[in-house]
């Protein structure tokens, strides 16, 4: 360890999100002095404005359309049930102002100094906070996340809100306009219908979930239509002018949009501005991603990055890996690089997404052909009630040994299936291996281990 009066600190973490929370804990447990600094609240963007309010809304987003639509056909009926946007959004966030308490006393707890202020790197150890002190450290740990893009070429664009705000309102709007056709924009698309709102979302693209396999991206797609959604493709905001009535969004195929509402869902940015990155000598990419090397190294042998700031895979139990093989690598003496390759995710849009490994398109770009296993069908939960909500399966396959290089599904539990599927894919199983694992009867995942026949194109049917 370091001479303890050579600096104030062996590490300074600047952002108290999940990666910079689990460096920071990790490290001190290896014995290095450590602080922390956040100028907002612990718990960074999942806790506090993403992934954790996001998906308590999702909850609350599915009740009336089980009670409405799903327990009718078991002989279930509500009377005079009603929402309450208010109750929701203060319990919500009770439950980010306790998780947010956990996070910093197990900070504390482990020994880690907090200071509640912005932190600007002033040098290769050295960090000024926005309380006027100066601080020294022998490693700095940048580990900001991002931050919604907000495009500076739309007039009246000041006007939308992001999924920062949406969390903090009043009141539910009547209507409203979501940008985008990200997960972002998917998930707050369902949910916020699944609240009543009156839901449109516009997306530059022909569909939706770029990124994602062909067929996921059309299965939600028609997810989407099918619970009322408005979609709008090919075309993008050019002006947003506020009226007596709301907003009026006009797009550059010349329609105009109406809504009480306008959220922004195109993207997040690396939150790299303001830190001294240009003083320090750390290198930046065009989009403001902090450079790094498979160590989470900058460009300054001194200084490291983890999580959304590297724009590497911008998940949060990827910061928190990232986190981890930071601190084993700097404090534990053991060098570790996180392998980003092969990691399960999920899209919590209404039936959820859950894919891991290449989607069709990526897998033929680089093996060439390959072998194709696909199903689509109707959950048993929803027969009686006669719910058109489809589940679909898909496993992709190298033909060359049979190994499953991609698992897409988009149904019911999607995203919990997926996390154990991702165990499999990431180790290389192959499709036979799938095939010796008995099936779980009834269930929808028995479908993974019971699809037989390889999927023919149409055309080559006929």
């Amino acid at each position: 360890m370091t001479d303890a009066t050579a600096y104030d600190f062996d590490l300074f973490v600047i952002g108290a999100g999940s990666g910079g929370v689990r460096a920071a804990r990790m490290s001190a447990a290896y014995g290095a002095k450590v602080a922390v600094a956040e100028e907002y609240r612990i718990g960074g963007t999942c806790v506090i404005r993403g992934c954790v309010p996001k998906k308590l809304l999702i909850y609350a987003s599915e009740f009336g359309h089980e009670m409405a639509d799903i327990a009718p056909g078991y002989g279930w009926t509500f009377e005079g049930a009603k929402f309450d946007w208010p109750t929701l959004r203060d319990n919500v966030g009770a439950e980010v102002d306790r998780l947010s308490g956990i996070y910093a006393r197990n900070l504390r707890n482990s020994g880690v100094t907090i200071f509640e202020a912005r932190a600007e790197i002033t040098g290769p150890n050295s960090v000024k906070l926005s309380t006027g002190e100066t601080l020294t450290a022998k490693v700095i740990l940048i580990a900001t996340g991002g931050k919604p893009s907000v495009p500076t070429d739309v007039p009246g664009i000041e006007h939308a809100i992001t999924s920062n705000e949406i969390f903090l309102l009043d009141a539910l709007p009547k209507s409203i306009l979501i940008a985008g056709g990200g997960y972002i924009a998917v998930e707050f698309a369902f949910l916020l219908k699944g609240l009543g709102v009156d839901v449109t979302l516009l997306y530059r693209g022909n569909t939706v979930l770029r990124g994602f396999d062909d067929d996921v991206r059309l299965h939600v797609h028609g997810e989407l239509k099918r619970k009322g959604i408005r979609v709008v493709t090919h075309t993008v905001l050019t002006q947003v002018d506020k009226t007596d009535a709301g907003l009026a969004a006009h797009l550059a195929n010349g329609q105009t949009i109406h809504a009480d509402a306008l959220m922004l869902a195109v993207g997040r940015d690396p939150y790299s501005e303001g830190l001294g990155c240009e003083a320090a000598g750390v290198a930046r990419q065009a989009n403001g991603a902090i450079k790094v090397d498979d160590y989470s190294q900058t460009s300054v042998p001194s200084i490291y990055a983890v999580g959304d700031v590297t724009n590497r895979m911008n998940l949060t139990p990827v910061a928190i890996r990232e986190g981890a093989c930071f601190a084993a690598t700097v404090f534990g003496g053991t060098p570790m690089a996180f392998d980003h390759d092969t990691i399960a995710t999920a899209v919590f849009s209404q039936p959820p997404t859950g894919t891991v490994g290449l989607s069709e398109a990526d897998a033929r770009a680089k093996f060439g052909p390959v072998d194709i296993y696909k199903t689509t069908f109707r959950p048993m939960r929803y027969v009686m009630p006669n719910d058109e909500t489809r589940m679909l399966m898909k496993l992709i396959v190298r033909p060359s040994d049979q190994v499953v290089i991609g698992c897409h599904i988009v149904g019911p539990d999607a995203a919990e299936i997926i996390q154990a599927v991702g165990i499999a894919v990431k180790h290389g199983l192959t499709k036979a291996q799938f095939d010796a694992t008995c099936a779980v009867h009834p269930t929808v995942a028995e479908e993974l281990v019971t699809m037989k026949d390889k999927w023919v194109p149409p055309s080559l049917t006929a």
